[in-house]
């Protein structure tokens, strides 16, 4: 079907994925689509306009939300029969304009993929504990306790630096995790989330740039621009980020923060070692430019001997650690923790009081009656056990399964593994398939700030228990194999 009633290139500065809506709407009203016409499928639509599917897609769930088309699975997209008549006495559809910033965020939002599939999909995309390891009566237990003990008072305002309790149970633990901080040094808050957004606004403004790993977690892409900073991307390498790129990044002036992930990095699941955390320090403080070290999963090594922080080298408080149950625990809690001395201390608190006032005090009373317990630490041991044991059947099977000349990472902790399949396969156009197959992964593309076509992709071992990582290596390398029977071409040499 031609969709020639279709232009992209309208005035006004209108997002495509609206002009596209609004082509579908002038088309319904003028019946050149009547009611319970067929919709030209997301992919075609898609290679006809010459834009990307997610905006096709966006389009039509926008759609969807007016009731202005119907989806059905297996079968496609369709005018609604109740599709709104723009008659006489119709409401005119209102179509608000947004801060540019916001409409950024919004094509940032639209690129990730969507993981619409069968119910016994492989589960191999999500970065989110699974649910069956939840210790979810033990915690009922102690929020229990913690309400029976706080009272009434427990459920107003809490003070913004968050409950003191906690904070003196976690400076412990950071302490005997090679992080000496004082509890008055720590600031709690809504995760490693929200400790991102504050870290980079206590030094950076809009217009600046922040320095970014790359790969990198793609929640840290879009906190970064929400608060309108650029991005000025650095490489990483197998042994962490490359140094001397580091070096020259630093070095300009409208850098003004580092963000890195040195232990079980998101995407990739690697840990730097101690020499190469020492000659980060070393540049950073040479370039005088802060920096911000995600601990987001630094309680899930379940290999291996742990390497001291960031932040617990470094003795000129430059560095700014994050730390979050929501890996480790569930993300539910939402309680997270930055770590901070001095003036940076002082503008945290205020940055935190502007923000949102206070954390939700029951959940930080009721998590520091659960560490306390010892059930934290005895959560922790079997979860390891877990991830152990699934990091070892997802690796073998995939070198079992995989092409010889693929590359996987073998992480030390946390949950993910990261997949280099080399050539010109995209792993984001190879998603459709594999999600018909019944496995989904994250392709590569979604960790780069600029969305890059990735041969790459990162496979979680969150989720899938033993027996379904290894189905779902099983599929995955089928759709490999059919897109390599296809012709994709691949490296004749692996990179090193």
């Amino acid at each position: 079907m031609q969709i020639d009633w279709i232009r992209t290139e309208a005035p006004g500065g209108r997002p495509v994925y609206q002009q596209i809506a609004d082509a579908v709407r002038a088309a319904i009203a003028s019946q050149r689509l009547a009611d319970g016409a067929r919709l030209p499928t997301i992919r075609q639509l898609a290679r006809q306009l010459g834009v990307h599917r997610d905006t096709v897609a966006t389009a039509y769930e926008a759609l969807a939300a007016e009731g202005v088309v119907e989806s059905a699975v297996g079968r496609g997209t369709f005018v609604s029969a109740r599709s709104p008549s723009p008659g006489a006495g119709a409401a005119p559809s209102f179509h608000p304009t947004l801060a540019p910033l916001v409409e950024r965020l919004l094509d940032f939002e639209r690129a990730r993929p969507r993981f619409g599939s069968s119910p016994d999909a492989v589960a191999l995309h999500a970065l989110v504990p699974d649910p069956s390891l939840y210790p979810a009566e033990a915690f009922r237990r102690a929020l229990n306790r913690a309400l029976a003990r706080g009272g009434p008072e427990l459920l107003l305002y809490g003070s913004p630096q968050g409950d003191p309790g906690l904070r003196e149970l976690l400076a412990r633990r950071m302490r005997e995790a090679a992080l000496p901080v004082d509890p008055d040094e720590l600031v709690l808050c809504h995760g490693a989330s929200q400790g991102i957004a504050l870290a980079l606004r206590l030094f950076c403004g809009p217009g600046d740039a922040v320095a970014l790993e790359e790969p990198t977690y793609n929640n840290a892409l879009g906190a970064a621009l929400a608060l309108g900073l650029r991005a000025a991307p650095v490489p990483m390498r197998g042994d962490g980020v490359d140094l001397e790129r580091l070096e020259q990044t630093l070095a300009r002036p409208e850098v003004k923060a580092f963000y890195t992930i040195p232990t079980f990095h998101n995407p990739m699941g690697t840990t730097t070692d101690l020499d190469h955390r020492r000659a980060l320090l070393e540049v950073a403080h040479r370039a005088g430019v802060p920096v911000i070290e995600d601990g987001y999963e630094m309680d899930l090594r379940f290999e291996g001997a742990p390497v001291p922080p960031l932040a617990g080298i470094d003795a000129s408080g430059m560095v700014v650690h994050l730390f979050s149950f929501s890996k480790s625990l569930f993300p539910g809690a939402r309680v997270g923790a930055i770590s901070a001395r001095g003036r940076l201390r002082e503008a945290l608190l205020a940055l935190k009081q502007a923000s949102d006032l206070s954390d939700a005090l029951p959940l930080q009373v009721a998590l520091a009656e659960f560490v306390s317990s010892g059930e934290y630490d005895r959560h922790l041991l079997r979860l390891r056990r877990v991830l152990r044991a699934r990091r070892d059947a997802l690796c073998d099977a995939l070198a079992e399964r995989m092409p010889e000349w693929a590359r996987w990472t073998r992480p030390e902790g946390g949950y993910q593994v990261w997949l280099e399949l080399f050539g010109e396969i995209d792993t984001h156009d190879l998603l459709a398939d594999a999600v018909a197959a019944g496995v989904l992964f994250a392709p590569g593309s979604q960790f780069y700030h600029d969305g890059r076509p990735s041969s790459a992709m990162r496979l979680s071992f969150a989720m899938a228990d033993e027996e379904a990582l290894r189905r779902g290596v099983a599929r995955l390398s089928e759709v490999v194999a059919n897109r390599l029977r296809d012709g994709t071409p691949v490296a004749t040499r692996v990179p090193v």
